[in-house]
């Protein structure tokens, strides 16, 4: 089935429509566009430039995808904008290019929600599954693994990353990296415990979502904290009463990390050659 473009809209010569696209009312298409088969744009959607869309894709209206990137860095250069298969990008979603000084590329993987309002900066690295609620913001270079949620109206500092499966509470503003597995609340953000339903959810074991939940009282609880024991110590504990659990190992790991760096955030994770920020990946952060 061919694609289909409404006679309001208007789409670039140089850009690729595959099969059973649907093109709706005063959308504009603009050059160096692939948009995969059987993405529906609902209406007035706006795709700028240098953008990949991948298939099965609905866009509502309102939306600018590949837009120029808000950096007053950006002077121009060729840089692009890839999403992926089976996203609901909602009314009024904002994702930008990425910049030639951030690895000149925007990218957003399989299967995620992003609803009304929210804003994907220059140079982020969405993983799968991912769901943002509405007016969410995140500046640029942000990185976001599988499975995670935020909810309405929270804001990521530019280069913070957030682990697989970590939830971020309505409101919440984010400075620093997230580690796998934890909710975050608060402004600015703290850790709570570990997220108990979407581990279920994805059936995780009862005995490792219960090693998780201790660890989080461990490490962050105030009771914990007047004992007198370091962080170190207490990680150093955890890891010997749960060995052998690769969720305790990768949590550990990962608050070792944005504890011991600069402003609690590990940029070097967001190097272009860096295979963990492909999305499809579930890596350890």
């Amino acid at each position: 089935m061919p694609a289909t473009i409404h006679p309001t809209s208007i789409v670039d010569p140089s850009s690729r429509l595959e099969d059973g696209v649907r093109i709706g009312p005063f959308c504009i298409i603009g050059p160096n566009v692939t948009i995969g088969a059987g993405t529906d744009l609902r209406s007035h959607v706006v795709i700028e430039r240098n953008t990949r869309l991948g298939r099965e894709n609905v866009v509502f209206q309102f939306a600018t995808l590949g837009g120029t990137p808000q950096d007053r860095k950006f002077r121009g250069e060729e840089t692009w904008c890839e999403i992926g298969d089976r996203n609901q990008i909602r009314e009024s979603v904002t994702v930008h290019r990425g910049t030639g000084n951030g690895g000149g590329i925007t990218k957003i993987g399989n299967d995620n929600l992003l609803m009304g309002g929210v804003h994907v900066a220059h140079d982020c690295i969405l993983g799968n599954r991912i769901t943002i609620a509405n007016e969410v913001m995140l500046a640029g270079h942000v990185f976001i693994s599988d499975f995670v949620g935020i909810g309405g109206g929270a804001g990521l500092h530019h280069f913070v990353s957030v682990g697989r499966m970590a939830f971020i509470a309505a409101m919440t503003r984010v400075e620093r990296d997230v580690p796998p597995f934890v909710v975050y609340e608060g402004s600015p953000a703290r850790p709570r415990t570990a997220n108990k339903i979407l581990l279920e959810r994805a059936g995780f074991a009862p005995e490792t979502v219960r090693a998780l939940r201790l660890g989080c009282r461990r490490l962050f609880s105030r009771r914990s904290q007047q004992l007198g024991l370091s962080v170190d110590e207490r990680l150093s504990t955890l890891r010997t009463d749960f060995r052998g659990t690769p969720e305790i190992e990768e949590f550990c790991t990962s608050v070792h990390q944005i504890l011991t760096s600069e402003k609690g955030r590990v940029r070097e994770r967001l190097r272009p050659d860096d295979k963990r920020t492909t999305p499809g990946a579930a890596p350890a952060v």
